[in-house]
């Protein structure tokens, strides 16, 4: 696993943070909630090959 993947998520995760805040202040709850709800997605995508590739070892090395 690339440690620049922990760099990109941390640095979504203050966007989002920051744009959300931001977003609740101003009166646009909805807005927040999207931009939140973006952010996760873009991480998950970012994630999901990870993931993947780790329950293939795991199904590698129990040989199932």
């Amino acid at each position: 696993m690339e440690i620049s993947i922990i760099f990109k998520i941390a640095a979504v995760g203050i966007l989002v943070t920051i744009l959300g805040q931001v977003l609740k202040h101003s009166g646009r709850d909805e807005h927040a909630f999207l931009v939140g709800l973006a952010g996760l997605i873009l991480v998950l995508t970012w994630i999901v090959p990870y993931i993947y590739e780790l329950f293939q070892t795991v199904q590698e090395l129990f040989a199932l």
